[in-house]
């Protein structure tokens, strides 16, 4: 039996209680896992994979030795999120989305927020992903923020909170689309069993949002790729390929006339909205990096007009900042007057010199950040790195202490995992993907990044992590809020009305 000797102590596990019995939820997958014997497992695992090198899912890691492309680690044994948990996520995502994208449009308009004394205004002009030339930018239909990939971990307690927002341009979607495909025929009897809800309507969503933006009716859409040697090409093209839009790069954009222009075999074709996955600063040359050659020369002005909509709109990436995430809750109370659904994870400012001195005392209990990296970079595991790591670390804090926070070591949730011919626990988090057009629309489940390394708690694919698949159930014949969206909620309240909120809140 597989989970005869697997190890439940100290962790949430996703699948198994304290004393190792399935969840309720999970026990007829965990049945069958058990009915396998380690070759019959195996053989499923490496059917899994073999389908996925067939589907050419890869990604690239900058500056690896080994060769820049490589497969994303599969493993198939899937996490499951019961349907109480996903109305939670589900509820909790759309009101942290509504409130992240009126500060987005706040802070580069009226700033309300500073003025009323909620959020420092040197908090947001010192983040480096801030962009003073989009003061004064409008986003067409008030919407910056289209599509959002928010981290979150369930800790010991079971309960999940919110690791970190990703606004400017979050990968990863396709991997879940893909995987669904190969678990769908890895697990085909207990997939139909557990009425998992589906994702494969994700690219539909994402085009109706596309379009929802547009400035003019019978919209073109296209999406804007780096090239070939982006660490998410695959990903780029797939979802081009998916929605039944063309796939461009900078150079087959132009501006003519006021407006943007695709280059075509039948001549120039006007483009009306461009999802880009090309960072702010190479989006346009003339207003931004001069050196850029991936991005459209005069495209901002185009912007400006209102003749063009960027999803994401530039500028977002200033509420990627993991100092300006400290005062998510508070945007939550201030803009909508309600509480968080799902928490922050408690965090320490280094720039506050309490705070600091708290980080620099504890730095071995503590996981230390820099405020604009990702994917596991720029980052020091306290309890795991050595004395010369934790002393580096205190004095990159002390030059520089607005680029860095601290949080407490969680005890990220565990899901089983193949590992040789056994099971064993591995760490996860989940990202789930939002889509803010008409409505707030969020894909039921999301990508379950694991730690394939034992012990380890980081999950991005360029430190050696994997994916699985999420089935979010459907429950028990109730339909989670998640599988219609919801409206968007009434536009920014008076100043007058906010402050009230805000002093009332206790914030």
């Amino acid at each position: 039996m597989h989970f005869d000797e697997y190890d439940t102590a100290g962790f949430f596990d996703e699948m198994l209680e304290a004393d190792a019995r399935p969840r309720r939820e999970t026990a007829l997958l965990a049945n069958k896992l058990d009915t396998l014997s380690p070759a019959e497992l195996r053989a499923r695992q490496i059917a899994a994979e073999r389908a996925l090198l067939t589907r050419g899912i890869t990604f690239n890691v900058y500056g690896d030795a080994a060769g820049t492309e490589k497969i994303f680690p599969f493993d198939i044994i899937p996490r499951v999120i019961p349907a109480s948990d996903w109305r939670q996520i589900d509820r909790g995502l759309k009101q942290r989305v509504h409130a992240l994208n009126l500060f987005v449009g706040d802070v580069y308009g009226e700033r309300r927020i500073v003025k009323d004394g909620v959020v420092p205004e040197s908090i947001i002009t010192s983040a480096s992903s801030w962009l003073p030339a989009c003061a004064g930018m409008k986003a067409p239909k008030d919407i910056y923020c289209h599509v959002v990939g928010t981290d979150l971990v369930r800790d010991r307690d079971g309960q999940f909170y919110v690791l970190e927002d990703n606004l400017r341009c979050p990968s990863g979607v396709s991997y879940v689309l893909e995987n669904r495909q190969v678990m769908k025929r890895t697990f085909p009897q207990v997939f139909d069993k557990l009425r998992v809800l589906p994702v494969d309507h994700y690219p539909s969503k994402l085009l109706e949002t596309l379009q929802h933006v547009s400035p003019a009716p019978s919209p073109t859409v296209v999406v804007l790729t780096p090239g070939v040697h982006n660490s998410a090409y695959f990903e780029h093209s797939f979802l081009a390929q998916q929605m039944g839009v063309e796939l461009v790069e900078g150079r087959d954009l132009v501006v003519r006339d006021g407006r943007v222009n695709m280059r075509t075999t039948r001549g120039f074709q006007r483009v009306d909205v461009i999802y880009r996955r090309i960072d702010d600063s190479f989006l346009d040359p003339k207003a931004f990096r001069a050196d850029s050659l991936l991005g459209v020369p005069g495209l901002m002005e185009v912007y400006r007009a209102g003749r063009v909509a960027l999803a994401n709109a530039p500028g977002t990436g200033v509420a990627d900042d993991k100092v300006v995430y400290c005062w998510v809750p508070k945007m939550i109370r201030y803009y909508l007057g309600e509480e968080p659904i799902l928490p922050n994870v408690p965090t320490y400012r280094c720039e506050d010199d309490k705070e600091r001195a708290h980080v620099l005392a504890n730095i071995g209990d503590l996981v230390v950040k820099a405020a604009n990296e990702s994917g596991g970079y720029g980052m020091l595991v306290g309890p795991q790195a050595s004395a010369a790591e934790r002393e580096e670390f205190k004095r990159r804090i002390e030059s520089r202490p607005r680029e860095y926070i601290a949080q407490p070591m969680l005890g990220l949730s565990r899901v089983p995992t193949i590992v040789g011919d056994a099971i064993e626990g591995r760490h996860v988090d989940l990202r789930p993907y939002v889509l803010y057009g008409e409505d707030i629309f969020v894909l039921p489940g999301g990508l379950t990044r694991v730690a394939l390394k034992r012990g380890s708690c980081v999950v991005n694919s360029s430190q050696g992590g994997g994916s699985k698949d999420t089935w979010v159930l459907a429950g028990d014949g109730a339909t989670p809020a998640s599988t219609s969206a919801s409206p968007v909620p009434p536009p920014l309240q008076s100043q007058s009305q906010s402050t009230a909120e805000t002093n009332g809140s206790g914030s």
